[in-house]
């Protein structure tokens, strides 16, 4: 970018974007979202669902790339979804609402998916926490690409065109093993895992306990 605006100072277009989805993407990071969705049952979902996501349609990115081009659009450009629009949660229920699923989630916390060597971002993609190092990731402004005309389409359309994408041309037992997603397996397996320390009889704390006693012998004495 700086070599480009040094040789064309005032004349060059810098586009920024972020995490681009629909038809075609084979790197299966929001098409793993749409088809594990449309499939239904139950559904390993990250976090609590307060995760900021931000994303753009390949189309959306392309025809407005082209009018920067034409309309001779110049500066530095975000070309994402704007911060805010969506978080996880908005995100996979959107998902959802545009097919007939019964598709349940099942959100997980990140310590525990950490704890199960379930990573943020490739086996839960798109995901991020919004801690740490990551707090920031999906809280990028847009606001310029906005003001010069970027357009963001439904999230059920790309939703069903991804999948429809995905129908047409791989096999019906595909499984996403290839580096983001996860197979039916794992997922099954780190499901079991969750439910099973959810089910876990929980003992309190002798000091609590102990507490409770205490209260209970004050209020005799005071009845005395």
């Amino acid at each position: 970018e700086k070599a480009a605006e040094t040789a064309m100072p005032g004349r060059v277009t810098n586009i920024r974007p972020g995490l681009i989805v629909g038809p075609m993407d084979r790197s299966d990071r929001f098409t793993y979202w749409a088809v594990r969705v449309e499939r239904g049952g139950e559904v390993l979902a990250p976090g609590d669902g307060t995760d900021p996501v931000q994303l753009v349609d390949v189309r959306d990115l392309a025809t407005w790339t082209m009018d920067c081009i034409e309309q001779k659009i110049t500066g530095v450009f975000n070309a994402i979804s704007p911060a805010g629009r969506f978080n996880m949660a908005e995100m996979l229920y959107g998902i959802k609402a545009s097919f007939t699923t019964d598709a349940r989630f099942t959100w997980v916390p990140a310590d525990f998916l950490e704890a199960q060597e379930v990573r943020a971002w490739t086996d839960m993609p798109v995901w991020l926490p919004a801690v740490g190092e990551t707090a920031g990731f999906h809280l990028v402004s847009t606001k310029k690409a906005v003001a010069a005309g970027l357009k963001f389409r439904p999230l059920a359309e790309t939703a069903k065109d991804t999948v429809a994408w995905h129908k047409a041309g791989r096999p019906a037992d595909y499984e996403f093993d290839k580096g983001n997603g996860m197979t039916r397996e794992r997922e099954a397996e780190i499901l079991r895992a969750w439910h099973e320390r959810d089910a876990a009889p929980k003992t309190e704390p002798a000091e609590a306990e102990s507490g409770t006693e205490r209260e209970t012998e004050t209020e005799t004495e005071g009845e005395d």
